[in-house]
C-alpha cells in the first residue's frame, strides 16, 4: 500500500512499469508530509551492492510522534508508507513504515538502541483490509474516549490532565497519556476506565513539552512547532538564555504553547555567548572627569554600550567596545577619562537640497484625482470633430435660450 499523506495527492506507492507514482522518490516522500518527525531517505533510489542483504530492522510510526523499531523476520518487501501489523504485548498493533534500509542503523545508534537486543519485536505481515478496518474503528473511538476519561478524572478530583488517548490496532488496549505536577494515585481511576471502556488500560505520564509535540500547533513565528516536526531532544531552557540575548523577561512572549520557555531560545545562544566574550564586564564602572559611569544596556549587533552618569541617570552615553576597553585600561592606571572624547558623537544628517522647480504635473495637489476626471472629459471633447461640437452647442443654446410658448401664441397666429 502506498502512502496517502503525500502533498502530490497520489501517494508514494509504485505506479506503472515500476515507477513511483507519488512524489517520485521510490517510496520515500521528500516533501515532509508523509509522517511526523520524518527522516528523508536519501538512499531510497540507490541500489545495494551485489550480494548485500537489506537491513532487517524497520522503523515504524504510530500515532503522533511515537516511533519504534521492529525486525523484518519474514523478509517482506517494505517501503516507506506501507501499513503493517506488528507484535505487541498482547495481540498486534498497526503502524506505518517511516524508514527502512541502511539509515535505520544511524537512527538506532542515535537513540542508543542495541540491534541485537531481544526487546526488539517483530513484524507479522502487511496489514489486511480487515486489520485496517478494525484499526480505523479504534482511531474513531479515541476522541470520545478522551472526553469521557477527562470527565472521570475530574469526578475523582485528581490533579492531572488527560492529554491524549491511543488505542492499539486490534482495539484490545488503550494508552492514556497524562500530565501532572505531582505524583497522582490513579488506582481508582484505572478501575473506572476498565469498567467504562472494556479494554486493557495503560497510564503513561509525559512532560509538557512532549504534550505539545503530540498535539502540534502553530508557533508565534508562523511555522509549525519544532517539537512536532523535527526536534527530538528537549534540552532545558533557562532565563539566562534570554538575558544573554538582551531579551525582555516577559513570560507571555518567552513561553511556548507548552507553558515552558521556548526551545528556540537555545538556537542562537552559542553565537551570542561567543560574541559577548569580546565585550567588557557589565559590573565594571568607568571613572570620568564628569563623574562615575554605570552600565545600562548593550547592542551586540552594533557593538555599542550605553552608560549613565551618577549625577544624571536619565542621560545615556554611547561607547564603542574599543573605547570602553581603552577607558577601563586608563582607569586601572589611575587616570580618569575625558567623557566627551570617548562617547560616540552624533552624526548630523545631511540636509536635502530643495528643488528650485515647481511640480507642473500636479501630483502634490489634494484635488489631483478630481482634476484628472475633468481633464479627461475636456480632452475627449477636443478630440471630437468640430461639427459634432457645434451640434451640441446649438442644442444647448436652443434648450436654454428659447422662451417657453405662451398660451395665446397659437390664437394670435391664426388671427394673422
Amino acid at each position: 500500500m502506498g502512502c496517502g499523506g503525500c502533498s502530490s495527492g497520489r501517494g508514494c506507492g509504485t505506479g506503472t512499469q515500476g515507477l513511483p507514482a507519488g512524489c517520485k522518490n521510490n517510496g520515500a516522500c521528500g516533501v515532509g508530509g508523509c509522517n511526523v518527525l520524518n527522516v528523508f531517505d536519501w538512499l531510497a533510489d540507490i541500489s545495494l551492492p551485489e550480494g548485500q542483504v537489506p537491513y532487517d530492522i524497520v522503523e515504524v510510526r504510530f500515532k503522533n510522534s511515537r516511533k519504534e523499531f521492529y525486525k523484518n523476520v519474514n523478509n517482506l518487501s517494505l517501503v516507506t508508507g506501507d501499513t503493517i501489523a506488528v507484535e505487541a504485548g498482547t495481540g498486534h498493533d498497526i503502524g506505518i513504515v517511516s524508514l527502512s534500509g541502511e539509515l535505520v542503523k544511524l537512527q538506532m545508534k542515535k537513540k542508543n538502541i542495541n540491534p541485537q537486543s531481544e526487546e526488539i519485536k517483530k513484524i507479522f505481515r502487511k496489514a489486511r483490509p480487515a486489520d485496517i478496518d478494525k484499526w480505523k474503528e479504534a482511531i474513531n473511538l479515541e476522541q470520545a474516549t478522551q472526553k469521557k476519561a477527562r470527565e472521570l478524572a475530574i469526578l475523582l478530583k485528581l490533579e492531572m490532565k488527560i492529554s491524549d488517548v491511543e488505542y492499539q490496532g486490534d482495539k484490545s488496549k488503550a494508552t492514556f497519556y497524562y500530565t501532572a505536577e505531582d505524583r497522582v494515585d490513579f488506582r481508582e481511576l484505572i478501575k473506572r476506565y476498565a469498567e467504562t471502556f472494556r479494554v486493557r488500560i495503560e497510564m503513561r505520564q509525559i512532560g509538557y513539552r512532549q504534550e505539545a509535540a503530540k498535539l502540534g500547533g502553530i508557533g508565534s513565528c508562523g511555522r509549525e512547532l519544532c517539537c512536532s516536526t523535527w526536534l527530538t531532544d528537549f534540552r532545558t531552557v533557562s532565563t539566562s538564555a534570554a538575558r544573554y540575548q538582551q531579551l525582555s523577561l516577559n513570560p507571555t512572549k518567552l513561553a511556548g504553547q507548552c507553558g515552558k520557555l521556548k526551545c528556540c531560545l537555545n538556537y542562537e545562544l552559542d553565537t551570542y555567548m561567543a560574541a559577548l566574550k569580546e565585550f567588557p564586564d557589565q559590573e565594571i564602572k568607568i571613572k570620568t572627569d564628569k563623574g562615575m559611569l554605570f552600565h545600562q544596556k548593550t547592542d551586540i549587533f552594533k557593538r555599542i554600550i550605553w552608560y549613565t552618569i551618577d549625577k544624571d541617570s536619565s542621560q545615556f552615553f554611547p561607547f564603542t567596545v574599543e573605547k570602553v576597553q581603552e577607558a577601563i585600561q586608563l582607569n586601572t592606571q589611575g587616570k580618569p577619562v575625558e567623557l566627551m572624547n570617548f562617547i560616540i558623537q552624533p552624526v548630523e544628517e545631511e540636509k536635502e537640497d530643495k528643488n528650485d522647480y515647481e511640480n507642473v504635473v500636479g501630483q502634490d495637489a489634494v484635488d489631483r484625482f478630481s482634476k484628472g476626471k475633468n481633464n479627461q472629459k475636456q480632452q475627449a471633447q477636443r478630440n471630437r470633430p468640430q461639427h459634432q461640437n457645434r451640434r451640441k452647442d446649438n442644442k444647448k443654446d436652443s434648450n436654454h435660450t428659447k422662451p417657453f410658448p405662451k398660451k395665446n401664441d397659437s390664437k394670435n397666429k391664426n388671427d394673422k
